[in-house]
């Protein structure tokens, strides 16, 4: 009895799934992957040191490098009343001078905070506490 031997198995061969779009580097003319498992790398470049200089920002304008425009610029500066200036108002309203006197720490320079401001680009830099 010999056994019925019908067509051969199919043979299955593998393809690989769709690729991804290409890459900017590939785009652009990078480094192209060399199979379908490696990582596109961009081409090295010098050890270049990024160097960041912290300024310290007072009461008047401060004259710096913008970190985010990266322009040189002399900061715009506004005041608004601070935890000084609350403080000493409730210190003076509880000593009983509640008409009003309590509101003038909020008009002396000497309590407020210092906010500083980028004139070109407009970004927040800091403030200046009292």
């Amino acid at each position: 009895m010999s056994k019925a031997t019908g067509p051969p198995p199919p043979q299955y061969t593998y393809v690989p799934p769709p690729s991804a779009p290409p890459s900017y580097q590939e785009a652009v003319g990078g480094v192209k992957p060399v199979g379908p498992f490696t990582p596109v790398t961009a081409p090295t470049t010098t050890n270049a040191a990024i160097v960041t200089t912290v300024v310290p920002i007072g009461r008047t304008a401060t004259h710096m490098i913008c970190p985010s425009c990266h322009a040189e610029i002399e900061t715009t500066t506004r005041t608004e009343p601070g935890m000084i200036a609350y403080l000493s108002g409730f210190v003076i309203a509880l000593l009983g001078c509640w008409l009003g006197c309590c509101l003038i720490p909020c008009c002396i320079d000497e309590c407020m905070d210092v906010h500083h401001t980028c004139p070109n680009c407009k970004a927040y830099l800091g403030r200046y506490r009292r």
